[in-house]
């Protein structure tokens, strides 16, 4: 495998990579529906025949055209040269891809779950993350490594972690987190264009569901710019700020506060690092409360340094205690109703969101 690889990036290094282009607007939704499944699977169609450098290597993306159904129809089309299955090794595919990205070839790495990144953890953060300082800049690594991330449905602790803090605490990396099927489109071919290594962070759940398309959004040169966040909803009197499957449970929460008078606005973070430190800061001086929805450990989360950056940007703008909403500090639990009770659900969005209104009892009080 190796020595044909090596063989195709001779060939390809004489072709000219093609610009990073982001689109700049933030595009409303649109009439035609598309489910985040198949926003994946065109957004690396396009990029696959728009540069010969894309390739796709992961377990079972070829010829069972991936786990969740990502990569439906890409072997019969570019050849198991560019859509390569490979055996249970992450750290053996993700070391390769990596060498590979070192060549001038742009892989994406599919892991079944961000979980068995773990055993290819090293590849990412020592050698794909840091190359690009330690070289003095000499070497770029064009490679993207995504996969489903964060909680399933009854797939016990080993298989149900949140890894967006884990490697959005790593410098030279790009983490992102889409919702919809545009984000999940416009991301990630904003990834696969970026010349450094991207982390991209799927949920499993949202796989299936549909959302609004833009026509803008269909356009093959579509791509959303990388640490930009989006206002999902405009609001008022409290800054609620998310990421991924949160932020349906966000916009849950916020319909139901509006009907109590609470005006929330929902800030879907796309990009966990780097992280729309303005966009946030901005809101907060705005509805001067913040609540922050997350499915991780609360512990060294995605929330607690939200939180840190409102507390050094924007303290005088407060009018009350930051909440933070996250997943239980526990291992996941099997069973489905103890699962329910570790992760955070609408109700929970929504007391935060009036505690911070002074609109109801305290936790101490409601305890």
């Amino acid at each position: 495998m190796w020595g044909t690889m090596r063989q195709r990036v001779s060939y390809l290094a004489l072709n000219r990579t093609r610009p990073v282009v982001y689109a700049s607007r933030s595009y409303a939704s649109g009439p035609k529906q598309m489910t985040v499944r198949e926003a994946l699977n065109t957004a690396i169609d396009e990029e696959m025949s728009a540069d010969p450098k894309v390739f796709l290597m992961g377990e079972e993306v070829g010829e069972y055209q991936g786990a969740y159904k990502i990569s439906k129809g890409l072997l019969d089309k570019y050849g198991p040269g560019r859509v390569i299955d490979t055996p249970i090794t992450e750290a053996g595919f993700a070391g390769i891809g990596v060498g590979a990205a070192y060549h001038g070839l742009k892989p994406i790495i599919e892991f079944m779950t961000f979980n068995f990144s773990l055993q290819a953890i090293d590849h990412i953060i020592n050698s794909a993350a840091k190359s690009n300082y330690m070289s003095a800049g000499q070497i770029s690594v064009p490679i993207v490594f995504r996969g489903p991330n964060g909680a399933a449905a009854g797939v016990g602790a080993q298989h149900s972690q949140c890894f967006a803090a884990w490697y959005g605490a790593c410098p030279g990396l790009k983490v992102l987190v889409p919702y919809s099927s545009e984000d999940a489109r416009g991301l990630l071919k904003a990834a696969i264009r970026d010349p450094d290594p991207v982390v991209f962070l799927e949920n499993e759940l949202l796989y299936g569901q549909s959302f609004p398309v833009s026509e803008e959004a269909l356009d093959s040169s579509f791509s959303l710019p990388i640490g930009k966040a989006k206002i999902e909803r405009e609001g008022k009197d409290v800054t609620i700020v998310t990421y991924a499957r949160m932020v349906d449970y966000s916009l849950q929460a916020a319909e139901i506060l509006a009907k109590e008078g609470i005006s929330a606005e929902v800030i879907n973070l796309r990009s966990i690092r780097p992280l729309d430190r303005s966009a946030i800061n901005a809101s907060v001086r705005k509805t001067s409360r913040l609540v922050t929805v997350e499915e991780g450990f609360p512990q060294h989360g995605v929330g607690a340094e939200i939180c840190m950056s409102v507390i050094e940007e924007s303290f005088d703008s407060l009018d009350a205690p930051v909440e933070r909403i996250a997943g239980a500090d526990i291992p996941m639990p099997y069973a489905a109703n103890l699962e329910r009770m570790a992760l955070p659900q609408i109700d929970d969005i929504i007391r935060a969101a009036k505690r911070t209104c002074y609109r109801s009892a305290p936790k101490a009080a409601a305890a």
